[in-house]
């Protein structure tokens, strides 16, 4: 029941994760590209006040949720639960050195002027963001994979 339980907590967080991200990259960063710079600045100001309490908090009990799967299991399935909370807190750690210094600078630029490299800036951190998305994606889908042999023994045991 504990080994469920945590499969369950770790799958919710990283989906959730893995579905920021992905909506993030396919939405947001092209609406940022097509908006003027100041409206982009001002925008991506405010939403990584609120973004950033979530999307840490996700990735916290993914990560943690992951590897505590991984203790508790062996073999496949301890593998597979450590490499998503290592992808995960890969994520942690590409937002935390990558996009988190770069949001810094995008703040002071929505309250003065961006610098003259800000477009080579911007792009930086939209490659962070991708390298976040894939990790979490991935991540998500080795919980998955794990999920399904057990989906389908129990399917077979109730026939």
């Amino acid at each position: 029941m504990r080994i469920r339980i945590t499969h369950g907590l770790a799958l919710m967080a990283t989906g959730l994760l893995a579905g920021a991200f992905s909506y993030g990259a396919a939405n947001l960063v092209p609406t940022f590209d097509a908006v003027p710079i100041d409206m982009r600045l001002d925008f991506h100001s405010e939403l990584m006040k609120v973004n950033g309490i979530t999307v840490q908090g996700a990735m916290v009990v993914s990560t943690l949720a992951s590897f505590a799967l991984a203790a508790l299991t062996r073999g496949r399935a301890r593998v597979l639960a450590a490499a998503a909370g290592l992808l995960t807190f890969a994520s942690f750690l590409i937002t935390r050195l990558g996009n988190v210094p770069i949001n810094g600078r995008i703040k002071q630029w929505a309250a003065t002027t961006p610098p003259a490299d800000h477009a080579e800036i911007l792009q930086r951190w939209e490659l962070f963001n991708q390298a976040r998305t894939l990790t979490a994606i991935v991540a998500f889908a080795l919980l998955i994979f794990l999920a399904l042999p057990a989906t389908r023994s129990a399917a077979a045991a109730r026939e």
